[in-house]
């Protein structure tokens, strides 16, 4: 199987990524693959729930549920450098990958590390990190890092799960800085308390999972192509960004499919490639 191409990848990334770092105005946004991303603004790098190893693919070669890669990888995780803020939504692996990880944390001094406070010993453990070292949150907490702030709201991936003391296992982030305002839902299904908790955000990018909800597939599932364009809509964000497709053949889905939901509501959307950048204004 020919794996989908990157946009742009490895060391030419890293270079249009450094070209725009004098930037004050805008704010970039790439993608990573799966639900990665890098936010770049001021000069400063946020990276979120990155996966850029195979070890999904190694991990389940042998089994029933087989992560065939159907996208190549953006970039080494080493070539990533000068970042302020790691985020992991919650604990499977591609939203927490060691392999990503590791490099990232050693490679960066000074980073800072932000969890779902639930998840701290678990992290600590699969990273190789000190368990004082991660910023933990739950949902309606918020922590500022630099001239970024995280708030925390809850996923449903399948349940809004919680530890003995409350903590939300599965999150989501509002990253606010400047005039924006971006929300990375991790994976998520939907649920009622969605809408009230978002929309006060008017956020300027919803960053939304469009891979879906199939038993068949015995993972735990997300919101599909029709529910990611109508929560974009409902909670009045300005652009809709699809992610958690193309990465896996067992767990993906048609991006067309949220493209003709989004266009019937007319949510406003942009779809990205591998490595391709949204620069917002």
């Amino acid at each position: 199987m020919r794996l989908i191409q990157a946009f742009k990848k490895e060391e030419a990334l890293v270079k249009e990524m450094d070209s725009l770092n004098s930037d004050e105005k805008d704010f970039y946004l790439w993608w990573l693959g799966q639900s990665g991303f890098l936010l770049q603004w001021n000069g400063k790098r946020v990276l979120m729930d990155p996966y850029l190893s195979d070890s999904l693919t190694k991990k389940y070669a042998a089994t029933d549920r087989p992560h065939v890669r159907m996208s190549e990888r953006v970039m080494d995780p080493k070539l990533l450098q000068n970042i302020l803020v790691v985020t992991s939504s919650h604990n499977h692996t591609d939203h927490l990958d060691a392999e990503t990880l590791v490099p990232i944390l050693k490679n960066n001094p000074g980073i800072k590390f932000i969890i779902p406070e639930a998840n701290r010993d678990f992290v600590a453990e699969r990273v190789q990190c000190k368990k004082e070292f991660p910023i933990g949150l739950n949902d309606g907490q918020s922590v500022t890092v630099d001239e970024f702030s995280f708030y925390g709201l809850p996923a449903k991936h399948n349940e809004i799960e919680r530890d003995e003391k409350g903590n939300c296992r599965f999150m989501g982030y509002v990253v606010a800085f400047g005039k924006y305002k971006i929300y990375h839902s991790g994976d998520t299904l939907w649920f009622d308390e969605m809408i009230d908790l978002l929309k006060p955000f008017k956020v300027d990018v919803a960053i939304l999972p469009i891979n879906g909800n199939d038993p068949v597939r015995k993972v735990a599932g997300n919101l599909n192509g029709k529910e990611a364009a109508e929560l974009g809509k409902l909670i009045d964000a300005k652009c809709v960004i699809p992610c958690h497709y193309d990465t896996f053949t067992f767990n993906t889905a048609d991006v067309n499919d949220f493209i003709e939901e989004a266009k019937k509501i007319d949510q406003p959307y942009k779809i990205l490639k591998g490595g391709e950048k949204f620069a917002g204004h």
